[in-house]
């Protein structure tokens, strides 16, 4: 039994990713969205009258949003532990200066 556990131990710990994937990622997200907007910008309103011409400007359509909204949401990550790091930096600070004040009236 122990053999099983040690197994789904070493199977389940965790894995750091490379740290540049967010870079990689968002550098596709990019890519997509760029060749997205290039695609639907070939295309003439002379052409979409025709349903059967629908096909491809609607995919591009569809990959821009997605990797749009991708990108706002890696973006606003971004931001949120941006936001959260400062926090916690004056919370630690303000710890710091809390007990250095409690020691200092103690040692009075």
């Amino acid at each position: 039994m122990t053999d099983v556990e040690q197994l789904l131990r070493s199977a389940l710990r965790p894995v750091e990713p490379p740290s540049n994937m967010s870079e990689r990622v968002e550098s596709r997200l990019t890519d997509i969205a760029d060749a997205a907007a290039e695609e639907l910008a070939d295309w003439e309103l002379s052409a979409m009258r025709d349903p059967r011409n629908w096909g491809r400007p609607a995919a591009a359509a569809v990959a821009g949003a997605a990797a749009g909204g991708a990108l706002f949401v890696i973006q606003v990550r971004r931001q949120q532990k941006q936001r959260n790091a400062g926090r916690r930096t004056a919370l630690e600070r303000a710890a710091r200066d809390l007990a250095a004040e409690a020691r200092k009236r103690l040692d009075r």
